[in-house]
């Protein structure tokens, strides 16, 4: 980074070229933008002048994500190998132009690229639906903070969230109700809902990774269709699916099949976690009882692995990955096709079984990535861990390495997941999102090197949140705006 003596006039008199018909689609998002922001509309051309606006897809891409800025006076040039790193120099150069209150953008030099591949956000809608024109002003959020991972958790045990035609009754049952009101009436997205952003995503670089929780929290989908249920426990009823009956894996996989036309990021999350907090009635099943007695399998965790590796081949075929959370490490599958997703951070030996074992991995422990974790000891509403909870500058100085350590090459990068058990409101979202996300960005990017000088450059920041009508946390003054409650 480095500031040029010079300002760059953003006026009507600019246009934007591009070197490549593949950046047709970045040109006009920028063009888009900057008439959204300033009112102005530049014309768009293809080749590259001495002044405007050029961007530029160089040969070389060796480092994902990375970009060079350059801006003089009469010229803005941005060059990557990558589309996506010539999306990141357009948000870098979006930024300048958003902080400044006139044509005149102050110049920099910059060169840049991200630490991690995966910088993503998890937001689950099963528990509280927000619909989809909050998950687009995600989105674009997440593209400003040039987040590129958005793993959607569309089913649980409250409701299912994603239409898939061959089973209508899971949304037309399986959505009715949400963690606070089971009676709600049903809500989830359309196929064409899905479309519509996943494009919307793709179109700001951001892969959209769906998640179809199995064989646990499965209750939503055991409503709408209880012959493919394996029962539950006192506390969690339905929790679980039958993995003992052949019919639930052809089920599964009709279901998956529509999912992966739907994405097409070739990733599906299966989810794989905390089976055994519902799974005591596979005693009892007598489908499951025969499955253990042919495979001589001893206990039900035999049996919890048979139903994954059946369905990680399911996905196989499909040439999807298999994602799963890190209870999924015990099993033995192929590491080429598998991502873990480390998640209790009250078990590192699971992170290390993973990385033993050669998975590749995403880091998003609950303390500190959590954002359902409260984030100040003032507040009275969401999680603690043993008191512990999820503040800024434990998001801000999260570090992969330290993790890791010698086997930080197997980590894809890190995310935040956003559950919703005690977030129903838009407003509350907000306060638990922001400004964390801000502090995600720079963790993920590998830019956390010094917290102070992120808390004072905070301070201006949050004043966009100001304008724009964001109902975030103020770490400065804590007690200034109430908690949202709900």
């Amino acid at each position: 980074y480095r500031a040029q003596n010079a300002t760059f006039h953003l006026n009507s008199d600019v246009s934007i070229y591009f070197d490549n018909p593949l950046l047709a689609d970045e040109a006009h998002f920028l063009q888009v933008k900057i008439f959204e922001d300033k009112a102005l509309t530049l014309p768009m051309g293809k080749g590259l002048k001495e002044s405007g606006i050029s961007l530029v897809l160089t040969g070389d891409d060796t480092r994902k994500g990375a970009y060079t800025l350059n801006m003089s006076n009469n010229s803005i040039r941005i060059e990557s190998g990558t589309e996506e790193g010539i999306f990141n120099g357009m948000i870098s150069l979006l930024q300048l132009i958003e902080f400044s209150s006139s044509e005149a953008i102050p110049c920099w030099n910059i060169e840049d690229f991200p630490k991690h591949d995966w910088r993503g956000v998890m937001l689950d809608e099963s528990r509280h639906f927000f619909g989809k024109e909050k998950v687009k002003s995600l989105l674009d959020w997440m593209a400003f903070y040039k987040l590129n991972r958005f793993h959607w958790h569309l089913t649980d045990e409250p409701g299912w969230r994603i239409e898939i035609k061959k089973y209508p009754l899971l949304t037309y049952i399986g959505g009715i109700g949400n963690q606070t009101d089971p009676d709600a009436a049903p809500m989830y997205y359309t196929q064409e809902d899905i479309k519509e952003i996943v494009k919307y995503a793709a179109d700001r670089k951001i892969t959209v990774i769906p998640e179809v929780d199995m064989p646990g929290h499965a209750r939503a989908a055991n409503r709408a269709y209880p012959e493919f249920s394996g029962g539950g426990s006192e506390r969690y009823p339905h929790f679980t699916f039958n993995p003992g009956l052949e019919g639930t894996y052809q089920y599964l996989t009709d279901i998956l099949k529509e999912a992966d036309v739907l994405f097409p990021s070739q990733m599906i999350h299966l989810g794989g976690d905390e089976v055994h907090f519902g799974n005591q009635q596979w005693n009892e099943i007598e489908g499951i009882q025969q499955l253990m007695a042919e495979n001589n399998y001893t206990d039900l965790a035999e049996v919890e692995e048979h139903f994954m590796v059946r369905m990680a081949d399911s996905l196989f075929a499909m040439g999807n990955k298999l994602l799963a959370w890190d209870e999924v490490a015990d099993i033995d599958l192929p590491t080429d096709k598998t991502i873990i997703f480390w998640w209790r951070h009250d078990q590192p030996d699971y992170l290390q079984k993973a990385l033993d074992r050669n998975y590749q991995v995403v880091l998003c422990p609950r303390i500190p990535l959590y954002f359902d974790f409260v984030q100040h000891d003032i507040h009275e509403v969401g999680r603690r861990w043993a008191g512990a909870y999820s503040d800024l500058e434990g998001v801000y100085t999260f570090d992969a390495d330290h993790y890791a350590k010698e086997k930080v090459s197997q980590v894809l990068g890190i995310q935040a997941n956003l559950w919703t058990e005690v977030i129903r409101t838009p407003e509350r979202f907000d306060f638990m999102m922001f400004p964390r996300i801000s502090a995600l960005s720079e963790a993920a990017w590998g830019s956390n090197s010094s917290f102070s000088d992120y808390e004072e450059r905070l301070g201006d920041h949050l004043s966009l949140y100001d304008e724009l009508g964001i109902y975030y946390f103020d770490p400065f003054n804590p007690e200034e705006w109430g908690e949202p409650l709900e």
